[in-house]
């Protein structure tokens, strides 16, 4: 059965190395991470400034989400963590480490996980760029 060691939403800056640390295993040969780093340019715009907003019931859907797809692969253990407020571009916003027996199942997790919190947690993107416009994203 795999173990999900960390998922949570966080005003807190995410160290992409803590959380490899709180995946390690020794039944595993396999880690896989995952960083997403702010960028300084969005649809061919200057990004000046970002902020994520999350819904109240954000910590337990990630939470959710990384079970359901944990259930999918053979994996041992998974820590993934996605900041929430002011990020100054260049920080890591969003982070992933999943270890497996094996590099396949690693990977693939990896990515699906990336893929679901992506697609299904309930946080907003607002962006400031450099001539003065904005735009909220993944907002329905």
């Amino acid at each position: 059965m795999p173990t999900l060691v960390l998922a949570e939403v966080t005003e807190s800056i995410i160290n992409l190395e803590q959380l490899d640390q709180l995946v390690m295993d020794k039944s595993c040969g396999a880690y896989v991470s995952f960083k997403g780093n702010v960028r300084n340019h969005d649809g061919g715009k200057e990004v000046a400034s970002l902020m994520y907003e999350i819904h109240p019931s954000a910590n337990e859907k990630i939470k959710i989400i990384a079970r359901e797809v944990m259930a999918n692969f053979e994996v041992e253990k998974v820590a993934l963590a996605h900041r929430y407020g002011n990020i100054a571009i260049g920080d890591t916003a969003f982070a992933v480490a999943v270890a497996a027996a094996h590099r396949q199942a690693a990977f693939d997790a990896c990515s699906a996980l990336v893929n679901a919190v992506k697609e299904g947690l309930p946080i907003w993107k607002y962006q400031k760029f450099s001539d003065g416009t904005d735009e909220w994203v993944n907002c329905a």
